[in-house]
């Protein structure tokens, strides 16, 4: 009995010294810090970085947001940035010539060559004068006006008159362009608003106020146009003649039967009109003439009752 008492009791004693260890390993395991365990575990959502898809929606979204704000806020800060000066040139100017169909085709020549063009080309007879004139009404770019004025000037026998006006039209250009633009931000409200009544009512009042600025927009827009068009072109009338009328010549027979005729009717005519003018002394001459036949007669009827 004693002999098998000693090897269970260092069996039992040999168990006892082995179980503290086995607790501490398991306490040991347990206890491992949390933060550590959670870096362990939770890594990639905390590390990872975000994806393309993302990064393409974010960026859409923040053009949307920047050109939704561009649009709301280009009508407000837009501002009219010509204000180059702004020149209209206006003129006449009336010269002799000594051959007017030569001088008309040289200044047609010349305008043509600079740009520019004739409005109107007139030709006429000055009666009271005695004179062929010629009437051009030039537009020329503004740039070329002196250009196109010299040579006019250069051409010409005798200047009689010459006036150049000058006008700086800039406040006016800038106010009219302002009042445009005004008006088509109006007009784009209008739209928007349109778009967004639900009533009739609210859709009829929209459609006539949208109407009458666009009534605007084009009475502003046809101004504009024509100013632009005077500040690009610049206007000369030209008046030219010569002292003489210009006759036709010539030395075949059928030239002299022509002036012959000619000569002869205007021969008639001043016989005629010259003894219409005489009708004063027509007048007392047949007077005179009716007295003294009467007097005759009497003189006759006295001497034969006698």
């Amino acid at each position: 009995m004693k002999k098998y008492f000693i090897p269970a009791l260092a069996l039992f004693l040999l168990s006892a010294c082995n179980r503290p260890g086995k607790a501490e390993k398991e306490y040991a395991v347990e206890m491992v810090p949390p933060p550590r365990e959670s870096a362990v575990r939770y890594p990639a959502p905390a590390l990872k970085p975000p994806s393309e898809k993302a990064d393409a929606a974010v960026s859409e979204n923040a053009d949307i947001n920047e050109n939704a704000a561009a649009e709301k806020s280009a009508p407000v800060n837009t501002i009219v940035k010509d204000t180059s000066k702004k020149i209209i040139k206006q003129g006449d100017i009336s010269f002799e010539a000594r051959d007017v169909v030569a001088a008309r085709k040289a200044l047609l020549t010349e305008l043509n060559k600079l740009g520019g063009y004739a409005d109107e080309d007139n030709e006429s007879i000055d009666s009271d004068y005695g004179r062929k004139e010629y009437t051009i009404k030039a537009r020329i770019p503004a740039k070329n006006f002196d250009v196109f004025l010299d040579s006019v000037s250069t051409g010409a026998v005798k200047i009689d008159s010459k006036h150049i006006s000058i006008s700086d039209v800039t406040t006016q250009y800038i106010d009219m362009t302002t009042r445009l633009h005004n008006q088509k931000i109006l007009e784009a409200t209008y739209i928007n608003l349109l778009k967004r009544a639900s009533k009739m009512s609210d859709v009829l009042e929209v459609e006539d106020k949208l109407t009458d600025t666009r009534t605007e927009i084009e009475s502003e827009q046809g101004q504009l146009n024509y100013m632009d068009k005077q500040i690009a072109y610049s206007s000369l009338d030209i008046t030219f003649y010569t002292k003489q009328i210009q006759h036709e010549t010539g030395t075949g027979s059928g030239y002299k039967f022509r002036s012959s005729l000619t000569v002869g009717w205007e021969l008639l005519q001043d016989l005629f009109f010259g003894i219409i003018s005489l009708w004063p002394i027509i007048i007392v001459l047949t007077a005179v003439i009716i007295l003294i036949k009467r007097w005759r007669k009497r003189r006759k009827l006295a001497k034969q009752s006698a």
